[in-house]
């Protein structure tokens, strides 16, 4: 059923929700960090545990993209951008997937009616905030790490809870609709157990 509601949602023009992250004045401390974590400029380097772990995830992962984008490298160049990132600020790369197809339908060059980009719809008020105003929000790692870093934030503001971090990340505070949608789309469309055995067959 689960194969079943990805390929319909693969088949069909989805619906994009995509909000806005709202300007909060920040602590110098907080501001800094979050430069840091942007800034960052060491080279990607594999965030999966094994060779077979990432062969078995990017494997089943393009599958699902395969239809949204054709490009079979850039499709893999994604995938392994989106689990490094996520992985880097503390998140569930699945997670984050479930929230780029409801933020921007994997449309690397979306652009909401209030000014959000890219794929995880990130406004270019972080660009001033984190004083770095030559970033490319368009760029996929730069706009990747932007997001999965404000997500982090948010949920550091909000104790871990995962319903308010995302409705700050769209917007939305304390309205049900964004969180809801992005937790359909992860457990729907974007949810994965390793196969049974890797763990032990991979040491």
């Amino acid at each position: 059923m689960r194969r079943l509601i990805g390929i319909i949602w693969l088949c069909c023009a989805p619906v994009v929700h995509a909000g806005a992250q709202k300007y909060e004045p920040l602590a110098a401390s907080v501001r800094a960090a979050l430069h840091e974590a942007v800034s960052d400029s060491r080279p990607q380097v594999s965030s999966f545990k094994s060779p077979l772990e990432a062969t078995n995830w990017l494997t089943e992962m393009s599958g699902r993209l395969a239809r949204r984008i054709p490009d079979r490298n850039y499709r893999i160049d994604l995938l392994r951008s989106i689990h490094y990132e996520a992985t880097r600020a503390g998140l569930d790369p699945h997670l984050v997937l479930g929230l780029i197809q409801v933020e921007s339908a994997f449309r690397k060059y979306a652009v909401s009616t209030v000014g959000a980009r890219g794929y995880m719809q990130v406004m270019p008020f972080w660009l001033k905030v984190l004083g770095r105003p030559e970033d490319n929000l368009f760029d996929m790692r730069t706009n990747l790490r932007y997001g999965c870093t404000i997500l982090r934030h948010y949920l550091d503001i909000e104790k871990g809870d995962l319903y308010r971090a995302l409705g700050r990340y769209n917007g939305s505070l304390g309205k049900p609709e964004y969180p809801n949608l992005v937790r359909g789309a992860w457990q729907s469309n974007w949810s994965y157990a390793s196969p049974p055995g890797l763990a032990a067959n991979d040491r």
